[in-house]
């Protein structure tokens, strides 16, 4: 008894899709069983008595009144006095039809009937209508009442079939308040305890109102227990949230990317400054070391691409035996494939640790990778920087932009 008493709720289908029907495909019938001869309406008129009793309106409204047991243990009569557009467990009632509802809704001694067999059933069930807008509240017998309705759960789906009556014969603004009471009274004070799953599962969902609906289980879930069980509405936004990002991890790529990027905003304070201390040298002296750095950069790239051909020539037999590239250009394209292909292992080691647990050490060892490479990139960009703050352009060839 432990465990099912603190077992999580499972939402129901059946009550999902059926209500669905109710709100949106209504009716849930495709032929009618009957010819429309309006005896909903006419049982309404008192002209008819409801099958198989064979009792009028009239003597249920007057007699039946108060008599709880009748009341109880009598299930004819409840298809009759609130019909629906669809089939109950008496099949001697007969669906309503989109006619038969408008022609109801123009006759007045059929509504003021309506709503008397509605007072009847709710002071049965212990509440009492106070008002012309739908609200209730305790009746005088309430408590015994209410005692009775946390036992005998087939009133439930009494109560279930008068939401849908009262949206279908214009008194939708009713169900509202009476769910409310409902769940004020199973959630808060807590006087009919065994109602709450019926209350959340079919009751509210009966509302057509979308925000009424939301309004409803707002206040369900702020008073229930406990508060992790409850499962109506839309999961919580923190849970969507941490499935997302376990679902969209970031790309070792971009990973790699801000680590290179913060690498390169601490060679940034140095550039700054050498940037700076040019500024104040002459334009002559500018130029001078301008010429410089390029002969010197030029003369590296010579002796790199001698060596590259030199190294291309001592391995040109075993480049046409073995499918090999021959071309110097490609050389430095394997060796940063290599590279890259490094980082892009221990970006994924990284991710396998939370992706930051060990953030300092990994930013250590590729800052330190990276340093012989990236000396180059350095200092031409600082031969950029002086070369626009002289006010000249430089033109630079395939090789180095590759280089």
């Amino acid at each position: 008894d432990g465990t099912d008493l603190t077992a999580k709720p499972k939402r129901s289908f059946y009550a999902a899709r059926d209500l669905y029907k109710y709100r949106h495909q209504y009716p849930n019938f495709k032929d009618l069983r009957y010819q429309n001869d309006l005896c909903n309406l006419r049982f309404y008129k008192n002209k008819i008595p409801f099958k198989p009793d064979g009792v009028y309106i009239e003597e249920v409204l007057n007699k039946w009144k108060g008599d709880y047991e009748k009341l109880e243990h009598n299930h004819t009569y409840i298809q009759w006095l609130f019909p629906l557009r669809e089939q109950g467990l008496n099949f001697y009632a007969k669906e309503l039809t989109t006619y038969e509802i408008e022609e109801f809704k123009k006759t007045k001694e059929a509504i003021r009937r309506f709503l008397l067999a509605y007072k009847m059933m709710l002071e049965f069930f212990g509440i009492k209508l106070i008002d012309k807008t739908g609200n209730v509240a305790r009746a005088t017998n309430w408590q015994e009442r209410f005692q009775h309705l946390n036992e005998s759960q087939h009133n439930y789906l009494r109560i279930t079939r008068i939401l849908k009556s009262l949206g279908e014969l214009g008194y939708e603004s009713f169900k509202s308040p009476l769910v409310k009471f409902i769940l004020q009274e199973a959630l808060v004070e807590d006087t009919i305890p065994n109602i709450k799953q019926s209350a959340l599962e079919y009751f509210v969902y009966t509302i057509r109102d979308r925000r009424e609906r939301r309004k409803l289980l707002r206040f369900a879930q702020q008073h229930y227990t406990p508060s992790e069980h409850f499962i109506w509405g839309p999961p919580r936004k923190q849970k969507s949230e941490g499935s997302k990002t376990n679902k969209k991890p970031a790309s070792p790529v971009s990973i790699h990317s801000s680590y290179i990027s913060k690498h390169k905003k601490s060679k940034e304070p140095k550039n700054t400054s050498v940037s700076g201390s040019s500024a104040g040298k002459t334009t002559e002296e500018r130029k001078v070391e301008l010429t410089k750095n390029r002969e010197e950069n030029d003369q590296d790239e010579q002796g790199m691409n001698c060596d590259a051909l030199k190294e291309n020539n001592s391995e040109k037999n075993s480049d046409t035996d073995t499918g090999q590239p021959s071309k110097s250009e490609e050389i430095p394209d394997t060796s940063d494939r290599k590279e890259d292909a490094s980082h892009s292992k221990k970006d994924d080691e990284n991710l396998n640790n939370d992706c930051g647990n060990h953030l300092g050490t990994t930013e250590k060892d590729l800052c330190d990778t990276e340093n012989s490479s990236h000396n180059t990139s350095v200092d031409l960009q600082d031969n950029l920087d002086k070369d626009t703050l002289s006010g000249g352009t430089a033109t630079k060839t395939k090789d180095e932009l590759k280089s």
